[in-house]
């Protein structure tokens, strides 16, 4: 079903680490460390300002993967992992895209579900890959059969 998205890319959408939403989701997150949110701390730091929260760039726009129609609603974020190079800065420019990297089907004790598996890149403005997340969504027997009569 999602086979054919196999090794398909989105086109690269620029982002900004922006000092006020790294603030906002470090404390959402519960983690309001001194590195993430205050400024003296991000100064004297060995990377002279401010970084992001490692699991920052979740709230990133990673633009779409033209024919990959999943739904809205009724999927189910199953794994997520993150590997760096580097921290993200504050206020630096990312620009970011997604591939699909895989899709299997397995059988549960509800029917067939689906395993999509995407990555999701992150470079800087001088082409240095930041990160990439790994990220596996699942896709139940309902979502499913939706889907393939569409």
């Amino acid at each position: 079903m999602f086979n054919d998205s196999i090794g398909k890319r989105s086109t690269p959408v620029k982002n900004i680490v922006e000092r006020g939403a790294v603030k906002k989701f470090a404390i959402s997150i519960g983690d309001p460390h001194p590195i993430f949110i205050d400024e003296e701390a991000g100064r004297q730091s060995r990377y002279g300002t401010n970084i992001a929260p490692p699991t920052f760039p979740r709230v990133f726009d990673y633009g779409t993967i033209e024919s990959l129609n999943l739904p809205g609603k009724g999927l189910i974020h199953g794994e997520q992992v993150y590997r760096y190079k580097r921290p993200l800065l504050i206020g630096e420019e990312i620009t970011c895209y997604s591939e699909v990297k895989d899709y299997y089907e397995k059988k549960g004790k509800h029917g067939e579900m689906g395993f999509l598996a995407l990555e999701n890149y992150g470079s800087a403005a001088d082409g240095e890959v930041v990160f990439i997340a790994e990220q596996l969504v699942i896709i139940n027997e309902t979502i499913r059969k939706k889907v393939m009569s569409k």
